[in-house]
């Protein structure tokens, strides 16, 4: 109930912002958008209006992002079993805050690709330490071997600004993919 005030403002939370905005450079067209780890929907606020769908294990989380209105439609589920999803009913994937530590590691992006179209936009969001630690470079070059994700580029983001706290200074790694 007190996410975005304790966390969002009190900590400074900028990275929803930020990946929001680098979705909407990307874009082209890519919508629906599936806002995977939407939380209380600090990313759509971030995306203006755009058609966005928000997924998450936490009803809570859910119940105060439907509280917004922000998203057409909201879906509590785990990214780590098949998704009840169409094939291709996504124009693309924004994520921030879901590939961190102790959360959700690559074995996701197969089924999430599935449910993107071809051409589909993928702008998620991690951290280096974690992006090495749970394998994310060596799942994304697999993918792209494969011919399934074009080739993948990266981004740093301020996580936080305007507050200091023992993280102020931490930096993020959107990754920034399409799927073929």
């Amino acid at each position: 109930e007190t996410y975005d005030e304790t966390f969002g403002e009190g900590w400074g939370y900028v990275a929803p912002r930020r990946i929001a905005e680098i979705y909407l450079e990307e874009s082209q067209d890519n919508t629906p958008i599936l806002d995977i780890g939407a939380g209380t929907g600090l990313v759509a606020e971030a995306l203006g209006g755009a058609t966005v769908d928000g997924f998450d294990i936490t009803p809570e989380m859910l119940a105060a992002a439907a509280e917004k209105k922000l998203y057409r439609r909201l879906i509590e589920g785990d990214l780590l079993k098949p998704l009840d999803l169409s094939d291709g009913a996504y124009g693309g994937v924004i994520s921030c805050g879901t590939f961190t530590h102790g959360h959700v590691g690559p074995a996701c992006l197969p089924e999430l690709l599935r449910v993107v179209r071809q051409g589909g936009l993928f702008v998620c969001g991690t951290i280096p330490a974690v992006f090495d630690s749970m394998g994310f470079g060596s799942a994304l070059a697999r993918l792209q071997a494969a011919g399934a994700i074009s080739p993948r580029r990266f981004a740093e983001i301020e996580i936080y600004e305007g507050v200091d706290h023992p993280h102020a200074a931490d930096r993020g790694l959107v990754m920034i993919f399409r799927r073929l």
